[in-house]
C-alpha cells in the first residue's frame, strides 16, 4: 500500500538557539478558532488589550488527514502517524460499549492487527499519551453536569474517526468516552494515562478491577509508524532558554514564579514581550499540546521527588493542599470550552494532579464538572469523609476557572473532586529561530 509522503524540512540555526538541522516532529494546532474572555465568546482581542495572546490567536499547524481507499486506516499528514480509524473491535460495524477493552485486551489488539496485516501493515502498536494526544481538538466542546450530549462536540476530528459518547443504556456516564494508552503512571503501576474525547482531558485511569468491580474498560486505537514521535531532544542554550530540536519549540527554562489567574498569565506573556524577556518579543502563552510535549512521564513527585518535567527546566516548588512539597499546574492559552461558554482554561499538571475523594468509590467531593458553577463546600456524602489524593497522576490535563476564589472549592470539583487552584503558573514558549516546515 502506498504511503502518503511526509516531508518536514528545517533550515540551519543560529547556535544561540542550539538548534541545528533535524527532522523533528510536528506539535499540531488545538483548532481553537473562538476567543473568549473569562465567561463567554468575544471578538479577537487587541495588542496590548485584555485577554490578547491566547490559543486562537497562536494558531500552530492545522490538523490534516488522509483516509485510505479501504476506509479502514488514517495519515495524519503532520506527524507521520498513521491510525486505525475505528475503535470497532468486534467489527459489527458501529462504535459503542461492546467494543471497549480492558488494559490487558488492549495489549493484545496490536498482535492481531499485525497478524491479520491489518490495513496493509504489520507494525501496529498501542499508542502512547503523547501520541494519542496529538489527536485532540479544543474545537471541542464539554457538556453539562446532568449528562444531555446534545450541546456537546467531540474533542477529536469526527470526519476522520469513528466516535462514540459513553452509553446510558449499559450503566455509563455520557463522557465515559476514555481511550486507552500504553503510558502507565510511573508513581501508580496501576494507572493508566488515557484521553477522555468526550470531555477533552487526560487522567489516570484504572488498570484493573477496583471495589470489587470488573477491570474498567477503554477505546483502543492502535497507531504505527515515526518512532520518533512524543521524545524530546532538549537543549540547554546557555542564556534562559531551553530548545526541543525535537519539535522546533523554544522555553523559558524558568518559569513564572508565581501563580496568577488566567488573564493574568496572558497579560503577563505580553508583558515579558514588551522588555524583550531573554531577547525575544515573541513569547506566548503554550496552546495545550504544545505544553504537554513537555511532559516527562518517566518523573513524578513520588518517585523522582521531582516535577514530570526534565531537569534541565527550573520548576518552582509549591506546597499543596496539604502543605507537602509539590508542583504547580501550569496554565495554557486554550479555553476549555463547555456548553455555558468559556469560563475554564486548559492546564497541564507537572506536580499530583490531586482531588479530594470521598468516603463513596468513585465519588468526589465537589459540585458540577468542567467549567461551571462554584463549590459550597462539597456536601460531604454521608459516609465518610474527604481524603485527599494523587488522582490522575503527574501529566494530567484538566481545566480549572479562569478566575475566582479558590476557597470556594474546599473540596474541589467533578466527580473526583479535582482540586481547583486557579492561580497557576505560567511557562513561556516561542517557535524557535529559523524554522520552516512544508507538507
Amino acid at each position: 500500500m502506498k504511503q502518503p509522503v511526509f516531508i518536514l524540512s528545517l533550515a540551519l540555526l543560529l547556535g544561540a538557539d542550539g538548534f541545528g538541522a533535524q527532522r523533528p516532529y510536528t506539535v499540531v494546532g488545538t483548532g481553537q478558532t473562538k476567543c473568549y474572555d473569562d465567561r463567554r465568546e468575544i471578538a479577537p482581542p487587541r495588542p496590548a488589550g485584555p485577554f490578547y495572546g491566547q490559543d486562537a490567536q497562536q494558531p500552530g499547524p492545522k490538523a490534516s488527514y488522509t483516509l485510505s481507499a479501504d476506509g479502514l486506516t488514517v495519515q495524519d499528514n503532520n506527524t507521520g502517524l498513521t491510525w486505525v480509524r475505528s475503535a470497532d473491535t468486534n467489527g459489527d460495524g458501529t462504535l459503542g460499549h461492546s467494543d471497549k477493552l480492558t488494559l490487558a485486551q488492549a495489549r493484545q489488539l496490536p498482535a492481531k492487527l499485525n497478524a491479520a496485516k491489518f490495513g496493509g501493515f504489520g507494525d501496529w502498536r498501542l499508542a502512547t499519551i503523547k501520541e494519542l494526544y496529538s489527536l485532540i481538538l479544543f474545537s471541542g466542546v464539554d457538556g453539562r453536569p446532568d449528562g444531555d450530549s446534545s450541546q456537546m462536540r467531540p474533542f477529536i476530528d469526527t470526519r476522520y474517526f469513528k466516535f462514540a459518547y459513553g452509553d446510558e443504556r449499559a450503566g455509563e456516564r455520557v463522557i465515559d468516552s476514555q481511550w486507552a494508552t500504553s503510558s502507565v503512571y510511573v508513581a501508580n503501576p496501576n494507572q493508566m494515562f488515557g484521553v477522555n474525547f468526550a470531555d477533552g482531558r487526560i487522567k489516570g485511569y484504572p488498570i484493573g478491577a477496583m471495589h470489587g468491580r470488573p477491570a474498567k474498560t477503554y477505546f483502543v486505537l492502535c497507531v504505527r509508524g515515526n518512532p520518533a514521535y512524543g521524545k524530546n531532544d532538549f537543549c540547554d542554550n546557555g542564556n534562559g532558554t531551553v530548545t526541543d530540536r525535537a519539535t522546533g519549540l523554544m522555553w523559558s527554562k524558568r518559569d513564572s514564579g508565581k501563580g496568577m489567574n488566567w488573564e493574568a498569565a496572558l497579560a503577563w506573556a505580553q508583558g515579558r514581550n514588551v522588555e524583550r524577556y531573554l531577547g525575544h518579543n515573541d513569547w506566548r502563552l503554550p496552546n495545550a499540546k504544545e505544553l504537554q510535549s513537555i511532559v516527562d512521564y518517566s518523573r513524578a513527585p513520588d518517585t523522582t521527588s521531582s516535577a514530570a518535567m526534565d531537569p534541565v527546566f527550573d520548576c518552582t516548588s509549591i506546597k499543596n493542599e496539604q502543605g507537602k512539597t509539590d508542583w504547580p499546574f501550569y496554565w495554557t492559552g486554550t479555553t476549555h470550552a463547555n456548553v455555558f461558554g468559556g469560563d475554564a482554561a486548559v492546564y497541564v499538571a507537572f506536580g499530583r494532579a490531586s482531588g479530594w475523594m470521598s468516603g463513596m468509590p468513585g465519588k468526589g467531593g465537589g459540585p458540577g464538572r468542567g467549567g461551571f458553577g462554584k463549590g459550597k463546600g462539597g456536601n460531604a456524602p454521608a459516609s465518610g469523609g474527604y481524603r485527599y489524593m494523587d488522582v490522575h497522576g503527574a501529566g494530567a490535563q484538566r481545566s480549572d476557572p479562569k478566575t475566582g476564589d479558590p476557597a470556594d472549592f474546599p473540596h474541589g470539583r467533578g466527580p473526583q473532586g479535582d482540586v481547583v487552584r486557579i492561580n497557576n503558573f505560567v511557562r513561556l514558549v516561542r517557535n524557535a529561530d529559523g524554522l520552516t516546515r512544508t507538507r
